[in-house]
């Protein structure tokens, strides 16, 4: 008989928050030639001599702010997230992995293999697509595939950036931290990357970067390109949360090196709304399906420090996805119309419908 298997995947996490960890996390996940896109040489010096001999100390200072009693919150909720699809769709086998670090995709794939899934859909949950995340995910489950004798048949999720579940979620989380701060005004804040990555993205070599606007609406030359999808899920999730033009801002955090990456710089876009007088801001953060580090730490606490600090009121973080059951109900969905007919159709409601 054959069987479906759903290999949910999200980015990483350390086993623990300590250096040691740490380090061999970032080691595996900066040694990616789709992270860190640079000769090898120059990576291999890059990795070795400015960043593994610094920067665990410091990341794991940070992960231990926000690590829970039950371990990280990204695997954390992301079991949370595949307990509930496994209530949604009980016709599957359902392993959760990470890019890099643990649970591996290896051991997800061979997990499933043991359970005879000969039919595989892989579900990213990065909502946009980028060659550092979902490229570099394919990627490795693709190689680990191919290795295989008896290979598996594939099917993967794509990008969800504008599907209206997935920005219903977030408006649905969003609204009852909305109700209550009576925001000045709203920061939509994504994941940044270099703008080399977006030019890489654009087959055409004549749109992306190229002008102001090469990102209000997604054509052909930029439908892989991050930033594009980027503001749709902004612009998106404004209209679904009925907002004026002036009364959001999409931004980008994260960034590294002194190289340019995607603009505006979320930090910068907080100083300048401190300046200009506002008092109250609310941040979503809509590249990330789960809560995490750079939700937690770097928005929740650094920014709302900064803010502050620089005659702002409050700053608020809006929760990510993490286990919201329209999250999941959309999930299981996604996976449902990836699979076609490999997956049983949906009950009539979902096992927790109506819950908060």
């Amino acid at each position: 008989m054959e069987k479906t298997g759903i290999l949910v995947v999200n980015l990483g996490t350390p086993d623990a928050p300590e250096p040691g960890p740490v380090r061999r996390y970032l080691r595996q996940f900066l040694n990616d030639p789709r992270v860190i896109d640079i000769n090898p040489v120059g990576r291999w010096l890059l990795l070795n001599l400015f960043i593994l001999p610094f920067r665990p100390k410091k990341s794991a200072e940070a992960y231990s702010q926000v690590w829970r009693d039950d371990g990280s919150p990204l695997l954390v909720f992301g079991q949370r997230l595949v307990d509930g699809l496994r209530t949604r769709l009980p016709d599957c086998e359902i392993e959760l992995a990470m890019r890099y670090g643990n649970p591996s995709i290896e051991r997800g794939l061979e997990a499933l293999r043991q359970k005879g899934c000969d039919r595989l859909v892989v579900f990213p949950l990065y909502p946009h697509y980028a060659a550092s995340s979902t490229g570099s995910t394919l990627e490795e489950v693709y190689r680990i595939a191919a290795r295989r004798w008896n290979t598996p048949y594939l099917a993967v999720v794509p990008p969800y950036y504008d599907d209206e579940g997935f920005i219903e979620s977030f408006a649905a989380v969003g609204k009852p931290v909305l109700d209550g701060l009576d925001a000045d005004h709203i920061l939509m804040s994504f994941h940044g990357l270099p703008e080399r990555h977006m030019l890489k993205s654009d087959e055409t070599g004549d749109h992306c970067l190229k002008r102001p606007d090469c990102c209000a609406q997604i054509t052909h030359a930029n439908r892989n390109c991050y930033r594009a999808q980027c503001v749709s899920t902004g612009q998106l999730l404004a209209a679904k949360l009925g907002l004026a033009d002036d009364a959001y801002t999409i931004c980008f955090q994260s960034r590294l090196g002194r190289t340019p990456w995607i603009r505006p710089y979320t930090d910068q876009v907080i100083e300048d709304l401190a300046a200009k007088g506002v008092r109250r801001v609310a941040v979503f953060c809509p590249a990330f399906t789960a809560d995490c580090l750079e939700t937690l730490e770097e928005i929740g606490m650094r920014a709302e420090e900064d803010f502050t600090a620089l005659g702002g009121q409050q700053l608020e973080l809006v929760p990510s996805l993490n286990d919201h059951p329209i999250w999941m109900d959309t999930a299981a969905r996604l996976i449902r119309q990836t699979a076609g007919g490999w997956v049983a159709p949906a009950a009539e409601a979902s096992p927790d419908a109506g819950a908060a």
